[in-house]
Parts: C-alpha cells; sequence; structure tokens
C-alpha cells in the first residue's frame, strides 16, 4: 500500500458538525476539560480529554503492540496513537470531523485529515489494522452500520482494535444503548444534537458476528476494556 496522506483532507464535512462545537475545540486547544457528553435524559458522561492530549498510556500501549502493517486510527482525536504510531516507523493515518483534533495531531508529528468513517476515504480495502478507541464504536450511533463500514475500508485479512465500555454494576458487559447527546463543558449543552452508541464487550462480539467479523481476544488494562476482531472470509453486507 502507498503511503497514506497528510492534514486538510479531501472529505468536506458540515460546518455544523457536532465535534466542531466550540467547547471540543476549546478542549483539544487547552488540552484539558472539563468536558462531557450531556445525553438528552439529562446524565453528563465526562470526555477524558487530558488523557487524549497527552502520551500513550499502558493500556493504549497494549492496543500499540497489537498493531500490524497500515493502520488507520477511526477518529483519532488529538492523535497520541497516531503520532506513537509513526514514531515506530508505522504506516498509519488517522481520521477526525474534528480540524482542531486533525491539527493538533499534524503538529505532534502524525498524519491525519478531516473526514467521516462514512465518506470516501485513501485506500479503502487496503488498511491491516483499524482503530475504534475512546468509546468510537459510538460514532454515528449505529453499531453494525460502523462495523459494515470498517468491512469496506480495511483489507481482508485486516483485524479491528475496539475499545468497549465498562459501567458500574450489572450487565456491565451486556451494555447496549444509543443516545441523543450534545457536547457540554459543565456550564451547559452547546452546539448541535447528535446520536451516540456505548457498546459493551459482549454485546459488540454480538454485532461483530452479524457484519462479516470475528472476535479473536479480549483484555482489559487501566480499567479500559478491548476487543480484537478479525474479518471473517464470507461475502461483506451492503450498507443499507
Amino acid at each position: 500500500m502507498t503511503g497514506a496522506h497528510t492534514g486538510g483532507g479531501a472529505v468536506r464535512i458540515r460546518p455544523t458538525a457536532p465535534w466542531q462545537a466550540d467547547p471540543y475545540t476549546e478542549a483539544l486547544r487547552a488540552g484539558r476539560g472539563p468536558l462531557f457528553l450531556r445525553r438528552s435524559d439529562g446524565r453528563l458522561l465526562p470526555l477524558e480529554v487530558e488523557r487524549w492530549c497527552a502520551a500513550p498510556d499502558a493500556a493504549d500501549l497494549t492496543v500499540l503492540e497489537r498493531c500490524r502493517g497500515a493502520v488507520l486510527d477511526i477518529g483519532c482525536g488529538p492523535g497520541r496513537i497516531v503520532t506513537a504510531l509513526t514514531a515506530r516507523r508505522g504506516t498509519v493515518l488517522g481520521i477526525d470531523v474534528s480540524p482542531a483534533a486533525v491539527a493538533r495531531t499534524v503538529h505532534t508529528g502524525g498524519s491525519a485529515m478531516v473526514g467521516s468513517v462514512f465518506e470516501p476515504l485513501p485506500h479503502e480495502g487496503s488498511w491491516d489494522t483499524g482503530l475504534l478507541l475512546d468509546g468510537n464504536i459510538g460514532i454515528g450511533g449505529d453499531p453494525k452500520a460502523l462495523l459494515t463500514r470498517a468491512t469496506q475500508i480495511l483489507g481482508p485479512s485486516a483485524s479491528l482494535i475496539v475499545e468497549t465500555a465498562l459501567s458500574d454494576g450489572a450487565g456491565a458487559e451486556d451494555l447496549d444503548e444509543q443516545f441523543q447527546a450534545q457536547l457540554d463543558n459543565g456550564t451547559g449543552a452547546s452546539g448541535p444534537v447528535f446520536t451516540w452508541a456505548r457498546l459493551g464487550a459482549e454485546a459488540l462480539v454480538r454485532y461483530s458476528r452479524t457484519t462479516c467479523w470475528t472476535p479473536t481476544e479480549q483484555w482489559t488494562a487501566g480499567g479500559r476494556s478491548f476487543v480484537a476482531l478479525r474479518r471473517q472470509k464470507r461475502n461483506l453486507p451492503n450498507l443499507p
């Protein structure tokens, strides 16, 4: 596969995209929160901006050591994973709908482009490893559609590493929820409403088996949960 494209990307996004809302842009520029997803039921889900903007932690390292070949980081945020893989002289591209996230990734030495996973991307069908970390299985609020799209982007023998949700109380592994949310910096919700999803490991495995993925490994590290999936060798489903 040829080298990844960098910076500014060819994919246009609407100026009202939720991850361009001021609270997120400001948090990334500052490298810290507070920042939350405010659900339509009023609950606040904290976003770990400080961790995203720091160097990879011990849990991230367990992901890095499982990456192989050319890596696509879907929803790369401020780029800690992209930058770390680039330093290892790997081929890696981050994509994110936030121009501020892409700018920070490029500033720290990574390759990234502004774009949505549901729009055309460079080298579709050629990536060896895909990453959906930091809750990004929630992108679009439809995990089945996202996993199906990943089969189109990644190569025929690719792996996909997904970070799954941990939650207090019974049934966390089976967590499967979709909800409407807005960004909130602690002073009130701001920006457009968007749909998001959260999945536990068991729920992810159920979705994977209907979208041409096979779970190959599951682990926890640093209070976080991960599942590695491998492409199945059968006809790919079509997006609706």
